[in-house]
């Protein structure tokens, strides 16, 4: 297989046939690893997104077998500043997107041959982005000078930072997709250290292509014997709470068809008030569709599960979280057609974690974010300026 079919690749002569120690890797295949500790993109505050997942996807077309690392609370609080979430929800986070083999807990955070050897890896795979230590170097520089490191495209458009500003801002812009005054100056201000933008870290604006949806797509259709599952919701910053919930809705049956639906924004807004949802419906259906456990994602789904979604899915069971259930624009219950046919069922996922909870996370800790920010900043700022004169150098000479 061409290791380097798509964005980012190096070229077909890099690829080395893997040794076959551990047991679990398919005989021959190009094994990856890719360091993941929800912050990939050097903006990230630990909240995997979309952008991440892209990413992950990349490599795994790079190969045959992706093996994802994860950092420890420890190493990122060292490196980087206080995570948002906590390893373990990072470790099971990882674990749902569907591009993703096996995962490595604990990982550290320079990544060195030893490393790829160890978990019998031909070479490292990371963002076109900088990663640098507490003390400003590059945490691949070992494997880039043996030459077993691949690079694949950053995902315009999405930042954590961007995010955290959505979170702290209070506007309603990035529903529609547009950048309004007042929230680029609060994401510029947000997002900048105070020697300017590193490229690497700041805000910039997703569009949504028909491209990008078939790419995360499994485009598989539901096969006789399948049972067809139906949710709704918006699923907004997906993050573990709905991981456990769609686990458990994919347990319910033996072979089960899972489909997302997935309400636009104006709709959300209705029943969650506020700047509800951070995510804009294009965002949010690349972060579901990346999930494993969902097979099919209805963009814009009606707010009422009625006969005609049902019959048109051929829906036999519809589920629903221990969440509350927000009536229609009509007081009426949108469940109440399925509950009629005796396909309803209540899901308890047992994790209460809600996008109030991480949004309140977000803004409890608003300083040391901010901080740490600017910090790691400031030194992907210095990296450029050494890069820079390093070039003018190489010119002079």
């Amino acid at each position: 297989k061409d290791c380097c079919e798509e964005e980012g690749g190096g070229g077909a002569d890099q690829c080395r046939t893997p040794l076959s120690e551990t047991g679990t890797n398919p005989g021959g295949a190009f094994n990856i690893f890719s360091l993941f500790d929800s912050c990939l993109l050097l903006s990230s505050y630990d909240m995997v997104h979309y952008g991440h997942s892209n990413q992950l996807r990349q490599a795994k077309n790079m190969g045959d077998y992706l093996i994802v690392g994860v950092h420890t609370d420890a190493e990122i609080s060292k490196h980087k500043g206080p995570p948002v979430f906590t390893q373990e929800e990072r470790y099971k986070m990882v674990r749902a997107i569907k591009w993703v083999d096996e995962i490595v807990e604990g990982a550290p955070y320079v990544t060195t041959l030893e490393t790829l050897d160890k978990y019998n890896c031909d070479y490292c795979v990371h963002g076109d982005d900088i990663t640098l230590t507490v003390d400003g170097k590059d945490t691949y520089d070992e494997v880039k000078r043996a030459g077993r490191y691949k690079e694949c495209k950053r995902t315009q458009g999405v930042s954590t930072t961007d995010l955290v500003g959505r979170m702290l801002l209070m506007t309603k812009a990035h529903h529609s997709n547009l950048v309004s005054p007042i929230r680029l100056n609060h994401t510029d201000n947000f997002g900048k250290g105070p020697k300017g933008h590193s490229p690497w870290t700041g805000v910039s604006q997703f569009l949504q292509t028909s491209q990008k949806i078939i790419q995360f797509a499994s485009g598989e259709e539901p096969q006789p014997g399948d049972t067809i599952i139906y949710v709704a919701g918006a699923f907004d910053l997906f993050h573990i709470g709905h991981v456990d919930f769609l686990e458990m809705v994919y347990k319910q049956a033996e072979r089960p068809y899972v489909i997302v639906g997935l309400h636009f924004d104006q709709e959300v807004n209705r029943y969650k008030g506020k700047n509800y949802p951070i995510m804009n419906i294009h965002e949010r259906t690349l972060s579901v569709l990346a999930c494993r456990y969902v097979s099919e994602v209805v963009i814009g789904a009606p707010y009422a599960v009625g006969k005609d979604l049902l019959d048109h899915f051929k829906v036999d069971l519809v589920c629903h979280g221990k969440t509350e259930v927000f009536p229609d624009k009509d007081e009426s219950d949108p469940y109440a057609e399925a509950k009629r046919r005796g396909i309803f069922r209540t899901i308890n996922s047992g994790n209460n974690l809600t996008t109030d909870d991480i949004v309140q996370r977000i803004i409890e800790n608003r300083l040391q974010y901010e901080a740490r920010n600017e910090k790691k900043e400031a030194k992907e700022m210095a990296v450029i300026e050494a890069m820079k004169k390093r070039r003018l150098r190489n010119r002079i000479c």
